[in-house]
């Protein structure tokens, strides 16, 4: 059985070693197919024969040599149809790459393999299902659940991404110029993603899952790196730095959920959040205004507020108006709803959720219940609180969450 320190290290490597085949090999799905038979081997042998020295080149060795068995495979075949077809050149074998001797290092594998699954021929949606799947190590539903669709849906989705990237004829090199700049916002909106799954896991006992986060800021660094003077690509590290400055105190000593109205300050990564504040100021003062700086701005808020009672509300509730009329979505008018409660009193915020009963993106989504729930025990609705809580906590597949519910639902007598 593997053990669960050696499921992480699997899950860490495998966008390596696919990063690694897909560059020099440009086939993803018989990539994608390597590198899971490799896993798989490596889930049988590493616990019974020890961890190898170098787990990364142990399976880039076996998932390679897949491949070549693959080729040699698919090459007698093509050669028993050619003698057969008395060697017409239309069965021509075609060139096969022989295994690199060594797999050499690239810019950054992941980033690479990251900017190849938002390919243009691509829908966005899929570009993004695709990247959370290959790059983030994301399962089909918790891709799903960051989607807000059902996770059959999901499937389908990438698996016709799969399918189109097979048809295309080479083209995986990282982009250069135009090119990558066109694959941008889907990118952005990738890192997105793996960040908030990193900081709050959609399932599963523990609330954040901190190799994630820390792999979309690594990535997030490196695609700031390549374009320096993109307001939103600052604006997007500077939401995850600010955002995960607060990760130390998200847990008391017990490991239960703190809410950030409650959460010792002290706590907070200083550094994290000069150097996030420094990022938005910057952009905003210097590129276009855009979402993710938005975002930014208002983490930048709660970062340098004393306390909840401190904090600008007023400014934070302005910010999310913006944020709705330039970038509308579901997750922003919740927000967007706690932020107005706070100002203009909890019916105010309340009055903002009832639109989003009838939005099947999150009309069943257990934050929309949550919000409700705090937004009733704000009114004084403690009856009416409790029922949302309760809900609230029977939708959601997060354990932390769920306790957290659960004892906000009890304190409501």
């Amino acid at each position: 059985m593997t053990s669960p320190a050696t499921g992480d290290l699997l899950r860490d490597l495998a966008p390596q070693v696919l990063g690694v085949l897909v560059r020099r090999y440009g086939q993803f799905d018989h990539c994608e197919d390597a590198v899971q038979e490799a896993l798989l081997a490596a889930a049988q042998q590493w616990p019974r024969d020890g961890l190898p020295a170098q787990p990364r080149s142990w399976l880039l060795t076996v998932a390679t040599r897949r491949l070549t068995d693959e080729w040699r495979s698919e090459s007698a075949r093509r050669r028993r149809e050619a003698e057969h077809a008395l060697a017409d050149p239309a069965f021509g074998t075609g060139p096969v790459a022989p295994p690199p001797d060594e797999i050499e290092p690239a810019i950054d594998d992941s980033l690479t393999l990251l900017l190849m699954c938002c390919h243009p021929k691509l829908t966005v949606p899929s570009q993004v299902a695709l990247s959370l799947r290959a790059v983030g190590g994301l399962t089909t539903a918790e891709i799903a659940a960051a989607f807000l669709v059902p996770e059959a849906t999901m499937a389908q989705r990438i698996s016709r991404a799969k399918k189109t990237l097979k048809d295309v004829p080479g083209g995986f090199a990282l982009p250069e110029g135009e090119a990558r700049r066109e694959r941008l916002p889907a990118v952005l909106h990738v890192l997105y993603l793996i960040f908030n799954e990193g900081y709050t896991a959609t399932s599963g006992k523990d609330l954040q899952r901190p190799e994630l986060a820390a792999e979309a800021i690594r990535l997030a660094r490196a695609v700031a790196r390549a374009l320096p003077d993109d307001g939103e690509v600052a604006g997007l590290l500077a939401l995850m730095l600010l955002t995960q400055a607060r990760s130390r105190a998200r847990t008391d000593a017990a490991g239960r959920l703190v809410p950030l109205a409650d959460q010792d300050r002290s706590l907070w990564d200083r550094e994290l959040i000069a150097e996030g504040v420094d990022l938005v100021s910057r952009a905003l003062a210097t590129a276009p205004l855009g979402p993710y700086q938005l975002q930014a701005a208002i983490a930048a808020v709660h970062a340098e507020a004393p306390d909840d009672a401190g904090t600008d509300w007023a400014q934070i509730a302005i910010l999310y108006r913006i944020l709705d009329a330039l970038a509308p979505n579901p997750m922003v008018t919740l927000n967007r709803a706690v932020a107005v409660a706070k100002v203009e009193g909890p019916r105010a915020g309340l009055a903002l959720l009832e639109p989003l009963d009838a939005d099947p993106r999150v009309a069943r989504h257990h934050r929309l219940t949550a919000v409700r729930a705090h937004l009733l025990e704000m009114a004084g609705d403690l009856a009416g609180a409790k029922a949302q809580y309760e809900e609230a906590a029977r939708r959601t597949a997060s354990l932390p969450e769920r306790d957290y519910l659960r004892r906000r639902a009890a304190a409501q007598g």
